[in-house]
């Protein structure tokens, strides 16, 4: 695996975000009258693939668009990217999408609809062989969770290092932590599982503007940059997919990486196109540690 441009796989969902902001979130019930609107490409999978290519890391992407325009529109934004879409299925259909609402303090709500990304429901032998090259193999669950538990029995028996971001959180099957390499997490979902993450051997758990921790062979925490959020939707994406581009680095400099790699897609809106190129990444590292 090389250290500075591990070979990346990320299986999952791809969506076109419908974004509104707001003054502030509505409650149930509540009609609140927004100021803007904008489209982008989403997905947690797609987002945390164009995260780790730009970041600096060789990327291929498995999942499915719909035949639909944001299906083709969706697939540009990959492969602008720099992310490989050989991988990438066109179903009969909608692509996925997702409706995000932002508020003035950079807090969100979103709603997300599967549409093709239900659909992957198996792997195919060129799936298989894309994932056999891979350095790294990350996913969430937003697709279906029988086909990553398979990725991932898959990928251990080929000596792939697994790295798993179970959100949306759900109950997760041995199987699946069993064949999990890197677990990455947010306090909630840490919560959620409970003990049962406990024979995962790597586990990262972010803290959002805190930093994250981490618990393997050793334990620590780490500090993210103080910055001023303006759109905190795509911030844990860009740290799953910093942190698997600098994986290969060791845990405590990949997980400093992505801590200041989420703080950075903090400042831009967006989930996307809010995660930062690798000179962006140290630039911010930099100016921090000054």
């Amino acid at each position: 695996m090389s250290a500075s441009n591990p070979r990346i796989v990320v299986l999952g969902s791809i969506n076109m975000d419908l974004i509104t902001r707001t003054p502030s979130l509505p409650v149930p019930g509540e009609t609140v009258l927004g100021s803007s609107f904008t489209t982008a490409s989403g997905g947690k999978g797609g987002n945390q693939a164009i995260a780790a290519a730009k970041a600096g890391s060789t990327v291929s992407f498995i999942g499915a668009v719909g035949d639909d325009e944001f299906g083709e529109t969706l697939r540009h934004t990959l492969t602008s990217a720099g992310v490989d879409d050989s991988a990438l299925r066109t179903a009969a259909g909608p692509s996925g999408i997702a409706t995000i609402t932002v508020d003035d303090d950079a807090e969100n709500s979103i709603v997300v609809v599967p549409g093709a990304n239900g659909g992957v429901r198996r792997l195919t032998d060129d799936d298989r062989s894309t994932i056999a090259d891979a350095d790294i193999l990350l996913c969430q669950l937003e697709i279906p969770l029988d086909t990553v538990v398979a990725a991932f029995e898959y990928a251990r028996s080929r000596g792939v290092v697994t790295m798993l971001n179970p959100s949306p959180v759900q109950d997760l099957p041995d199987a699946l932590l069993a064949t999990t390499d890197v677990l990455v997490v947010n306090e909630a979902e840490e919560a959620r599982l409970d003990h049962r993450a406990d024979a995962v051997p790597h586990v990262i758990t972010t803290l959002g503007a805190r930093g994250a921790r981490y618990r393997g062979p050793e334990s620590f925490e780490v500090s993210a940059p103080r910055v001023e959020a303006v759109d905190t939707t795509g911030a844990g994406d860009a740290f799953a997919g910093a942190l698997a581009a600098s994986w290969p680095s060791g845990p405590r400099r990949a997980v400093e990486w992505a801590c200041v790699a989420g703080a950075f897609a903090a400042t831009r809106p967006g989930a996307s196109a809010s995660s930062g190129t690798r000179e962006n990444i140290d630039a911010l590292r930099d100016a921090a540690g000054s």
